[in-house]
């Protein structure tokens, strides 16, 4: 049974302008979104620091 899902949560998100837009290289570079890059960068420094999160 294919469990329904979940809705993400949204944040306000304040960053320095550099660092803006060094994320937007980096996302246009991986072809991704400036939030999907936000997010895949958190999920890597989280799996570095041993604190992945669970998958449902």
């Amino acid at each position: 049974m294919t469990q329904p899902k979940k809705d993400p949560k949204k944040i306000l998100l304040r960053l320095d302008p550099a660092v803006h837009e060094a994320i937007a290289k980096w996302a246009a570079d991986d072809l991704r979104s400036v939030n999907s890059q936000i997010e895949y960068a958190l999920r890597l420094a989280l799996d570095q620091a041993g604190r992945k999160p669970k998958r449902d």
